[in-house]
């Protein structure tokens, strides 16, 4: 009896000291990597590179310039739907926890138990919190010691800010793919409206990137932005902030995408768009231009723009038709499916003009075949449009050489035949007519 309880002793000591030597290796641990934190101070003063807007006269958007698409926005302007969107996605216990989530990394832990083996990607116990000191503080590292550093900063930054600033920072720093960070710039990117006009459903496909934006590309990888947007607003009615029927209303929705343009805003404004980034870049600096979120009001008038380019395009058009036709661009086999060789053809963008190929030509009229247009992923789309060229829309098409040198075509066939690739208008009032350009 004695030697079981001298053994029980020894065991209760070995047990005590092994218990003390780890509390102190690992405080020990913690004091090493608290010496080598960065200042988290300098998140009290954060200005983050905002993209410059020039404006047109009327106060429409001409153009948008920046490294990083980005438009501040204070957490107090941003809707309760957004917030919430983010949070039941990103980290439920925001509100409760002091950096670290510990119920969160338990469930993290448990289900990557029972989802061992089975392919699915584990479960993320990172809060906000700690997602922000990453993204400023920190860097990308896949490294133990990265996240003992990032755990430590949460803590440390939970008792130095509100919450209101933290989901402040991470609002507006969050990378959301297609180039846009923030909730503002990527609300305009993906569906061109701001945050305040963002149904459930919109607001929970924002909230899906954040994990990894180009596994949920709208078009790349539509069925898995799918299942994690519904996934994102399940969360959101199992933390009710709504409803089991708005969340049913939400996942039938279809995935609706609106890509905002990153051009000039205004067409026929590329020119003057251009000049004015050269005079902010030579005035105010390359560092102002791109990162400065400078809001620059301009003389231009988009009406008389649109005016002054058609004058101009109209002249010399008419001016090229009177010296004749110089035949087509190129020639293609119009058998098979012409639309797939046609959309190859490197087409003008700028003239309101449409590609086409001969199909048929004969004495009366030529059948044509449209270029067909790129769906919003950049798969090409299965529907052929064609039409028709009348020869009062190729009359003008006097050769420029041979024996019909400068004569006026009284058949189609003397102009077109099977194959050419040409340009072609749509003749207004006659739905299917075109004119060759």
């Amino acid at each position: 009896m004695r030697l079981l309880l001298r053994f029980l002793g020894l065991l209760f000591a070995a047990g005590t000291t092994i218990f003390i030597v780890a509390i102190a290796a690992a405080a020990g641990l913690l004091w090493h990597y608290s010496q080598s934190l960065p200042d988290y101070s300098q998140l009290q003063d954060y200005e983050p590179a905002v993209m410059t807007r020039v404006h047109a006269a009327d106060g429409s958007l001409l153009a948008e310039y920046a490294r990083e698409r980005r438009l501040y926005i204070p957490v107090q302007a941003v809707p309760k739907l957004v917030i919430n969107a983010f949070v039941a996605a990103e980290d439920k216990n925001f509100y409760e926890h002091g950096g670290i989530d510990f119920s969160g990394i338990a469930r993290a832990a448990v289900l990557y138990i029972q989802q061992y083996g089975s392919g699915r990607r584990p479960q993320g116990a990172s809060t906000i919190t700690q997602q922000v000191a990453k993204n400023f503080l920190l860097t990308n590292e896949v490294s133990f010691s990265r996240k003992i550093k990032e755990a430590l900063l949460a803590m440390k930054i939970e008792r130095a800010f509100s919450k209101e600033r933290i989901l402040e920072l991470y609002l507006n720093e969050i990378y959301l793919g297609m180039g846009a960070y923030g909730v503002a710039a990527a609300s305009l990117l993906y569906f061109d409206k701001s945050v305040h006009e963002l149904s459930v459903a919109e607001a929970a496909y924002l909230a899906a990137l954040p994990k990894a934006p180009n596994n949920y590309h709208p078009f790349r990888q539509r069925e898995r932005a799918l299942e994690r947007r519904n996934y994102v607003i399940d969360r959101m009615a199992e933390d009710h902030y709504i409803s089991a029927q708005e969340a049913d209303k939400a996942k039938k929705e279809p995935l609706k995408i609106t890509l905002r343009p990153t051009g000039a805003h205004i067409f026929a404004a590329e020119y003057f768009a251009e000049e004015v980034r050269r005079y902010i870049y030579d005035n105010f600096t390359e560092k102002k231009l791109y990162e400065g979120g400078l809001s620059v009001r301009t003389t231009l008038d988009p009406k008389m723009q649109v005016l002054a380019r058609k004058v101009l395009v109209d002249g010399f058009v008419n001016f090229d038709e009177q010296q004749g036709y110089r035949g087509a661009i190129q020639k293609l086999d119009p058998a098979g499916d012409w639309g797939i060789k046609l959309a190859d053809v490197k087409a003008l963008s700028d003239i309101g003009w449409r590609l086409a190929i001969v199909l048929e030509a004969d004495d009366a009229s030529a059948r044509i075949g449209l270029q067909p247009g790129r769906e919003p992923g950049g798969v090409l789309s299965k529907r052929r449009e064609t039409g028709t060229i009348a020869l009062e829309g190729a009359k003008w098409a006097k050769p420029t050489s041979g024996p019909m040198r400068g004569k006026v075509p009284t058949k189609v066939s003397q102009v077109l035949a099977a194959g050419d690739v040409v340009y072609v208008e749509p003749l207004a009032g006659k739905e299917g007519q075109f004119r060759l350009r």
